[in-house]
């Protein structure tokens, strides 16, 4: 565990960052969650780089992880910052299975809640304040998954590379569809990581059909009385 853990998790949580790293280097390696190359660089390249993401989120938000997988950076944010309420929002049952006992072996129970589905089957029934995903899509269709499940004046923050800028300006045509302002992109971690964490921080249009499901070119519209309630 590098030093600068301290930094992030602080030192009531540092045990159970040590915890959930040990959790992902063994059953998150054995279930097929983690690769096996991953596990030496587990603080830098996975818990610290996740929960730095937490510089833009605001006190006491209410934050679904989209497309979780090990709890990447859902369970990450959570340890960090323990004024947040997390949903780890996952389709696959090994999965989800895997967080629900890391959230109980870590003693997270009260804070995170772990949710079996796609993002798209929670339009029109919840949102968060905050949602976040890693590496799960181009960020076009990812904004048309997300962006329902964001709350009035929420946000997307979506985890990306180096290039997370020339992403931005590739999506920028179909999101100015969907009614958004023009992202920004945010480096986080600073005096902390190595390699900096890229955020694009993508916020709800107050109008506009965010409800649109699937990628672009194949999106179908709702009927307008379904619309009106995303």
């Amino acid at each position: 565990m590098p030093d600068r853990a301290r930094r992030v998790f602080g030192v009531e949580r540092l045990s159970v960052a040590q915890r959930y790293a040990e959790l992902l280097a063994t059953d998150g390696v054995v279930r097929g969650l983690i690769g096996p190359r991953e596990a030496p660089r587990l603080w830098d390249r996975h818990l610290l780089n996740c929960a730095v993401v937490g510089e833009v989120i605001g006190r006491g938000a209410t934050v679904v992880d989209v497309g979780s997988g090990a709890g990447l950076p859902g369970l990450a944010l959570a340890i960090a910052r323990p004024d947040l309420r997390v949903t780890l929002l996952e389709p696959l049952l090994r999965r989800t299975r895997f967080l629900e006992e890391a959230v109980e072996t870590l003693g997270l129970a009260d804070q995170v809640e772990v949710l079996r589905g796609r993002a798209e089957e929670q339009h029109g029934q919840r949102t968060w304040e905050v949602v976040t995903a890693r590496a799960v899509a181009p960020l076009e269709k990812l904004a048309r998954w997300c962006l329902p499940l964001a709350a009035a004046h929420g946000e997307l923050v979506a985890m990306k590379g180096a290039s997370a800028a020339a992403e931005v300006e590739e999506a920028w045509p179909g999101l100015r569809q969907l009614g958004c302002e023009r992202p920004t992109v945010a480096e986080l971690g600073a005096g902390v990581l190595e390699e900096p964490t890229w955020v694009v921080r993508v916020v709800r249009p107050e109008q506009g059909q965010v409800g649109w499901r699937g990628s672009a070119g194949s999106d179908r519209r709702r009927p307008r009385k379904q619309r009106r309630n995303v």
